[in-house]
């Protein structure tokens, strides 16, 4: 048997098969035998989450071949994409076609449809996550058939649920999403001290398209990352230094490489909290932790949303996540944290490390039971969720 590890190496197990379909119907096949033997399936991506979503001593699936880019729609600036490619994959394809993504997160290694399924999100206080882009897709569903699925023919409320699932519907083969036309960005990188980037915060966050900044614990200093379209937002900042520029179709600018390997727990806070938890975390690290994290922290917005599991649901969002190197400790940094999350009502991202369980998770999000109740219309057997997601976070 093989042993599965994600990308930072906290995450390991040994499924007891990890399958590969090549096509739907050898998929349609694989399904069959679940459903006749009882048995359960979860879906792989990169393995860039760190969660407990995929563990299984069961049957693990890997949809790496299917990598179509398929009725590409420029009109309506809509596309059906496979899901086995990743984000650098599926954004450069598209782009061949005059289409592109309206966001990418900080790195581009997910699957999409693992980034869908999860609310993974760039910064921009305008932009919703990538979940917004499914308006359709082509699932293996638990009575054994492919169906496809849009938003016009299927509603609007079951696609708020479908968006943010967790891979718990059934298993995406294919999703329809909608676009925007190939747009080119600049992105500059500026240093300053943390005291000037909050100072300026508002202006930052409103008047540019994308802006996020990292925050080094051990020299109190702040990276701020800004991203237009040429010509647009905010061109000089009097407090800070530009120390990087580069500029390209948005696929090539929006992520950045990341060699170095991490893990990371990331919350959602209510936009207008950000600030404060940020400067109370802040405190804390420097009293207790400022010796052990090499890794920066990082603030990014998201526009609000309304799809049932989404972290921003219902809120525009400021997100902070924690960084530590692969490898090195990280319970008691993240736990203490965490703690301060909770208190400015902050919601976990579900591919990264939280300690939440289902009580606590339920309360988070005013459409859990609705949610629920749609899931289980979808999975009445259950044969795509695991024991992490049955026992500690839906409580079945």
């Amino acid at each position: 048997m093989n042993t599965w590890s994600n990308w930072s190496g906290s995450l390991k197990f040994t499924p007891g098969k990890i399958i590969e379909p090549a096509s739907e119907q050898e998929l349609l096949e694989i399904v069959e035998t679940i459903l006749k033997n009882n048995q359960k399936i979860r879906m792989l991506g990169a393995g860039h989450s760190s969660s407990p979503l995929v563990v299984t001593d069961e049957n693990l699936l890997s949809l790496k071949h299917f990598r179509s880019v398929d009725n590409i729609d420029k009109e309506n600036s809509t596309a059906w994409i496979g899901a086995g490619l990743t984000v650098k994959e599926g954004g450069s394809r598209l782009l061949d076609h005059g289409l592109s993504f309206h966001n990418t997160g900080d790195v581009d290694i997910q699957y999409i449809a693992g980034a869908i399924s999860t609310g993974t999100h760039g910064s921009g206080i305008k932009l919703k996550n990538l979940s917004s882009m499914l308006v359709g897709c082509r699932m293996a569903c638990s009575d054994g058939q492919i169906k496809e699925f849009t938003e016009d023919q299927h509603g609007k409320e079951f696609f708020d649920a479908l968006r943010v699932s967790l891979g718990t519907f059934g298993i995406m083969t294919q999703m329809k999403l909608k676009l925007l036309p190939a747009f080119q960005l600049i992105r500059k990188e500026w240093c300053t001290h943390i005291e000037d980037c909050l100072e300026h915060l508002v202006e930052l966050i409103n008047e540019n398209r994308n802006f996020d900044f990292y925050w080094y614990p051990r020299n109190d200093l702040a990276k701020l990352r800004i991203l237009n379209e040429p010509g647009k937002g905010l061109q000089k900042l009097a407090y800070a230094k530009c120390v990087e520029e580069k500029s390209g179709w948005a696929i090539d600018v929006l992520p950045k490489q990341r060699d170095l390997r991490f893990d990371e727990i990331e919350y959602a806070l209510p936009l207008e909290a950000g600030p404060e938890c940020f400067k109370e975390i802040r405190k804390i690290i420097k009293a207790k932790f400022r010796k052990i994290v090499a890794w920066r922290v990082l603030y990014r917005t998201i526009k609000a949303d309304d799809f049932y599991l989404s972290p921003c649901f219902g809120r525009d969002t400021a997100t902070i996540s924690l960084h530590q190197n692969a490898g090195a400790p990280f319970e008691e940094y993240f736990r203490t944290i965490e703690a301060v999350f909770r208190s400015f009502d902050g919601r976990p991202h579900w591919g990264k490390k939280h300690n939440l369980e289902s009580e606590e998770i339920s309360q988070c999000y005013p459409r859990w039971n609705d949610f629920l109740e749609i899931r289980k219309k979808m999975d009445p057997r259950g044969i795509f969720i695991n024991r992490y997601l049955q026992k500690k976070i839906f409580d079945l």
